[in-house]
């Protein structure tokens, strides 16, 4: 039997400084898409902006599909968002050689169609750059000097946890994980099988860094660490840490990384290696079947900087805080360094 992943996180900042409640109503839990580009009005592909409440992304996709008359294949987005909560997003629609629907004719009281443009590429997975988040947290019984000092310490940079929405009710995505590693030839779709590979290497993501955050060492760069651009996708590794590597860390410009696991090259040597092989042996079975499902060893920031991080206090228990996070980071990461948060859930 494979050894468990422990999926609780520790906090870099300290003790949760009290209760909150999030998700009450939809309209508390509000995220707009950040993309990396714009549609350029001529193609075979409708690009189109949604509101969304209260639904989910694959259900949405389904419906766009069934009303312009098309395969679910033919219907993409850059990412998935919240179900509870009112998010905005961008789909693409494939219509070759077609005319596109009245799209504001869908009449779905669960999302509307903002915007539609032709463009002449798909909307790709990962096409965005971030989003923006709009947070109204209820019920908070936390002193407010406390929360606003948190806060203020939270814009230096927060443990980009992946959250638990990522392992699904239960843990049942390493659940099912698990299953079909015992069973490789077994059927699963695309879909199913990129859900659960996905939750195994966030797992073991988050165990080291929870392991660095136990050190003190989350934000600090270790000898033979690999390191991230800030806002970039590149990745260089650096033997040993010298005073201008210290420097760039401590203001921002580059993070230290921990791994997603798979096959090929971890990138990181000496300390920083050491560290992550402790960490991990235990779940040498799991990392053996993402690799037997040809996953490729990435890396990713242990840090994420929010972006224009504001609060308000509306009430004397409603706070409102605002921020953007890049794109696969986590906004109740940031939620989890100041409070002990419970999901509402409400259906407004």
């Amino acid at each position: 039997m494979r050894e468990s992943i422990p999926l609780d996180m520790p906090r870099a900042s300290g003790t949760p400084l009290g209760h909150a409640r999030i998700r009450t109503l939809p309209e508390d839990f509000q995220v707009t898409e950040i993309p990396l580009l714009s549609p350029d009005g001529e193609g075979e592909h409708c690009w189109l902006y949604v509101r969304k409440r209260n639904s989910n992304t694959n259900w949405v996709a389904g419906r766009l599909a069934a009303f312009a008359g098309v395969s679910p294949g033919a219907v993409s987005y850059a990412g998935m968002k919240d179900r509870h909560a009112v998010t905005e997003q961008w789909f693409s629609v494939q219509l070759p050689g077609r005319e596109a629907p009245d799209w504001w004719a869908i009449g779905d009281e669960d999302f509307e169609v903002l915007e539609a443009h032709r463009h002449s590429r798909k909307l790709k997975t990962g096409a965005l750059r971030g989003n923006r988040f709009r947070i109204r947290l209820r019920g908070v019984d936390a002193d407010p000097v406390q929360v606003e000092t948190r806060l203020r310490q939270l814009r230096q940079g927060v443990p980009n946890a992946f959250g638990p929405q990522r392992f699904g009710r239960n843990s049942d995505n390493l659940v099912q994980a698990g299953r079909m590693f015992d069973r490789p030839r077994a059927r699963v779709s695309r879909s199913k099988r990129g859900i659960w590979l996905s939750a195994v290497r966030s797992a073991l993501f988050n165990r080291v860094l929870a392991a660095r955050i136990e050190a003190g060492q989350w934000n600090r760069p270790l000898d033979g660490d690999a390191f991230q651009l800030d806002g970039r996708s590149a990745v260089f590794a650096c033997d040993s840490v010298d005073t201008d590597t210290r420097a760039r860390c401590a203001g921002g410009e580059i993070h230290p990384t921990g791994p997603l696991c798979g096959s090929g090259d971890a990138l990181v040597t000496g300390e920083a290696a050491a560290l992550e092989a402790g960490v991990l042996a235990p779940y040498r079975g799991w990392i053996e079947g993402l690799a037997m499902f040809r996953m490729n060893h990435a890396r990713r920031a242990l840090r994420v900087l929010p972006g224009d991080l504001a609060w308000t206090r509306e009430a004397d228990d409603c706070w409102l805080l605002e921020f953007s996070l890049p794109a696969g980071s986590y906004a109740t990461s940031l939620l989890h360094e100041v409070f002990e948060v419970t999901e509402g859930h409400g259906s407004g």
